[in-house]
């Protein structure tokens, strides 16, 4: 991989690859139908984290439900999270909906076509930024994501164990598209997939690799049990002892639930008043 003329050799295998895999069997996607900003935004955030699958059942609804910016600024967070149910990370839906407030009342209701102004909004990082500019603007930015990364460590890297987006990214940038990133990239992303399902998840072998840590019996899942036992009761409050009836029981101890509550409260997803929660 030192030796540039190999790295070029291979870097021209590589695209051929990619693309011939697209051509076969390239993903048919809502999103990759629109060029829309905010409806790109909307599917880059529901992506963090979330697989496609879940992904495709809440996309429609959503758009359906917050057509745009200013709906979406509109709504409550008890409207949002319902349509955002099944994707988990809650904390995605609350940023997006921040995310339209600022936009509409500080950019005119457009959403920013430059890396910088995107990544000061809530829940934008560097990927998703770069995503939106993109399948947004055409923009020709090199980024990391976990199908990207799959696609890079298969091709370039097999024998290594320990690999760093910062040696993906020179790659990344030697094989982009620049007349058609955006096209590129859902070849790339598509590559990624089928390494992942044909092979032992190369992605493992990159530095940036977590396991995630079981959902059943976490924190994380009180919290959203919590959330759903409140969502469940509209606009009602509720002590955290009535949440905690509503929970399967024994799950959780008392002052847990009740934690999880004030948790909830302090990032916004909840109002506490006189001993009592209910959905901000």
């Amino acid at each position: 991989m030192s030796d540039l003329g190999l790295t070029e050799a291979r870097a021209a295998a590589f695209t051929v690859a990619v693309w011939e895999h697209y051509r076969r069997s390239g993903r048919d996607l809502p999103w990759r139908h629109t060029y829309d900003p905010y409806e790109i935004l909307v599917s880059e955030v529901m992506l963090q984290q979330t697989q496609v699958a879940r992904v495709l059942d809440r996309y429609g609804l959503f758009l359906r439900e917050f057509p745009d910016l200013q709906a979406l600024a509109a709504s409550s967070v008890a409207d949002v999270l319902a349509m955002w149910s099944g994707l988990g990370y809650n904390r995605r839906a609350l940023a997006l909906r921040q995310t339209a407030n600022i936009v509409v009342a500080e950019h005119g209701g457009r959403i920013p076509a430059s890396l910088e102004e995107l990544r000061r909004l809530p829940g934008v990082g560097p990927v998703t930024a770069a995503a939106v500019c993109v399948f947004a603007f055409g923009q020709a930015h090199a980024f990391v994501e976990t199908n990207i990364r799959a696609a890079f460590i298969h091709f370039f890297f097999q024998e290594s164990v320990a690999v760093s987006d910062a040696e993906l990214l020179p790659l990344v940038e030697m094989t982009l598209d620049r007349e058609d990133p955006r096209r590129w990239y859902y070849a790339l992303m598509d590559y990624g997939v089928w390494v992942k399902r044909v092979y032992t998840n190369p992605s493992r072998k990159s530095t940036h690799h977590t396991a995630q840590t079981p959902f059943a019996g976490s924190r994380r899942e009180l919290r959203a049990q919590a959330l759903r036992a409140l969502l469940a009761i509209g606009p009602s409050a509720a002590d955290a002892g009535t949440v905690q009836a509503m929970l399967p029981a024994g799950s959780h101890r008392a002052h847990q639930v009740a934690s999880v509550l004030d948790e909830l409260t302090a990032e916004g997803f909840l109002r506490k008043e006189n001993g009592t929660y209910c959905v901000g």
